[in-house]
């Protein structure tokens, strides 16, 4: 039986994940219609600020999310529109708003910085919550957290069972010959990559409103980087992203954990942990040449069927239109 201690660190890693959910759902949705949003990091700052700026003048809690999401989507069409109608390379054109967003919401922010203001409020569901141990794990939560998972199941469900669904997919994979079937793709990837990026806006109000209250420079710690990295971890697919996630929460606990009982290690080693152990996955999701490469360095170490096996469940293949500007004549 796991303890309450245990317990609660694990519930706590399920709430402080829930916008690395939201963010990597929205990428999921953006590339799998084939466009590059690279702006997550920038996006998802500046819609953190717009968020907490919104509901704390306001006084509404949705006002603010609802703000925050106008921001990711905004942004989003932005690199759309670079791309389709201007012809301009997606990935250049996101890493210039990663910079841009960033700054502006330092600047638009300077007034709200390390202020008190609004929470979403914690809401255990009744009857779920006495659950023993899941309970506590899954359903003494706020809102948002509730809303991460909708949001799994609803884009698995979309992507894998729904007509849009299968369109958005053909066009990811062959804008040409979605466009001669009578799809408009250009149209799909304006309207999809609008819709993840407010998924990413709604990632930075779960952050400022809901796991790290407030508004500061720099809030949230690169984020969109790592959500960019869980996407391909997770193979372009909202089940396994969500894993990733959640995977990610687990391994940056596991080092608030392990610190105070490991006195004699830097505190530094801890910090770096799951992001270092997230390049190790995303080796692993490379490509053919991962299981060559097992092969001839850990054959002393796992059987090369384990290795397959392994190497299978992680590797994803990314939407073979990815990054590729259709131009119907």
């Amino acid at each position: 039986m796991l303890s309450p201690l245990v317990i609660d660190t694990i519930g706590s890693l399920v709430a402080a994940s829930s916008p690395l959910v939201f963010a990597g759902i929205g990428e999921v949705l953006t590339e799998r219609v084939g466009v590059v949003n690279l702006s997550l990091d920038g996006s998802i700052l500046l819609a953190a600020m717009a968020g907490f700026a919104v509901a704390f003048v306001s006084g509404s809690l949705l006002a603010g999310v609802a703000a925050a999401m106008a921001v990711g989507a905004l942004v989003a069409l932005i690199v759309a529109y670079g791309s389709i109608a201007l012809g301009q390379n997606q990935v250049a054109v996101g890493f210039v708003l990663t910079l841009l967003c960033a700054d502006l919401s330092s600047f638009l922010g300077m007034s709200f910085v390390r202020i008190p203001g609004p929470t979403v409020p914690h809401w255990p569901i009744p009857g779920l919550v006495n659950i023993p141990v899941i309970g506590r794990i899954l359903f003494n939560h706020n809102a948002m957290v509730y809303l991460s998972y909708v949001a799994i199941v609803a884009a698995w469900w979309f992507l894998a069972h729904s007509r849009p669904g299968l369109q958005l997919r053909a066009v990811g994979e062959r804008p040409e010959a979605a466009y001669a079937r009578g799809i408009d793709a250009n149209r799909l990837r304006y309207v999809y990559t609008a819709v993840g990026g407010a998924f990413v806006g709604l990632a930075g109000a779960a952050y400022s409103l809901s796991v790290k209250i407030g508004w500061s420079h720099g809030h949230t710690s690169g984020m969109g980087w790592i959500a960019l990295a869980i996407v391909i971890f997770g193979g372009w697919s909202p089940l396994r992203v969500a894993l990733g996630a959640y995977l990610f929460g687990a391994l940056k606990s596991l080092g608030s954990i392990l610190q105070p009982t490991m006195p004699h290690v830097p505190t530094q080693v801890f910090q770096a942990a799951p992001f270092a152990l997230m390049i190790v996955a995303l080796v692993l999701v490379s490509g053919e040449a991962t299981e060559g490469a097992a092969r001839q360095r850990l054959p002393a170490l796992l059987p090369v069927r384990l290795l397959r096996t392994i190497t299978g469940l992680l590797r994803g293949t990314p939407p073979a239109g990815l990054g590729k500007t259709l131009q119907p004549d």
